[in-house]
């Protein structure tokens, strides 16, 4: 690839990646050329579809994601397993905002996109499964509560002085209210967030 056809690639992917975390997924493919300084033309000749686009923009992240659920599929203790793969997605998460767009966002219609989600999915139902088969995970644990999990630790971590303090404490309080069968004692929590009801959103009425 030539010195200049790849600086306008690499353009193309910061500048998108930087959109679809403002924006949204959903933001036009001409808005992301006007942005990168490139011809709409050129840009589809780089990524010839939406998908395309989405899908090389967040390898970096699909190929964590597909890591962390590796890792716990060779895991021989199934509640391990299950606990590092909450703590670990929920630790990225707090590090890296794309990772948590990667892992939260859908854009309908994109095959790629959803195939590569989907493999992961599959992959944290396995991870649930063996689990609930080792009697340490409560039974009416459902996989899409892992999404719950999720949507609940990116609550958490708005605020960057607090959000692994945070991400930590909440995830430790909700792994013990999964756990079945525990025959130790429970963990310690980790240290409380310097959090007061003074950092919670404002809500907007109207």
């Amino acid at each position: 690839m030539r010195s200049d056809a790849a600086s306008n690639r690499r353009r193309i992917l910061e500048t998108a990646r930087a959109l679809f975390v403002s924006r949204g997924l959903d933001v036009p493919m001409a808005t992301v050329a006007r942005h990168a300084g490139v011809g709409v033309a050129t840009l589809y000749r780089r990524f010839p579809t939406r998908e395309a686009l989405v899908t090389e923009v967040f390898s970096d992240e699909f190929t964590a994601c597909a890591a962390i659920v590796d890792d716990a599929l060779a895991d021989d203790d199934a509640w391990r397993a299950f606990r590092r793969t909450i703590e670990t997605v929920c630790a990225a998460q707090t590090r890296d905002r794309e990772f948590n767009d990667a892992l939260l966002s859908s854009l309908p219609g994109t095959a790629g996109f959803e195939r590569e989600r989907l493999r992961v999915e599959e992959g944290f139902a396995e991870v649930v499964r063996r689990a609930k088969a080792a009697g340490r995970l409560r039974e009416d644990f459902d996989v899409s509560d892992l999404s719950l999990v999720f949507m609940a630790n990116r609550g958490v971590i708005g605020d960057a002085a607090t959000a692994p303090a945070a991400s930590r404490r909440l995830v430790a309080h909700l792994l013990r209210s999964f756990e079945a069968g525990r025959a130790a004692p429970a963990r310690p929590l980790p240290p409380p967030a310097p959090l007061g009801l003074g950092r919670l959103p404002r809500i907007v009425e109207g």
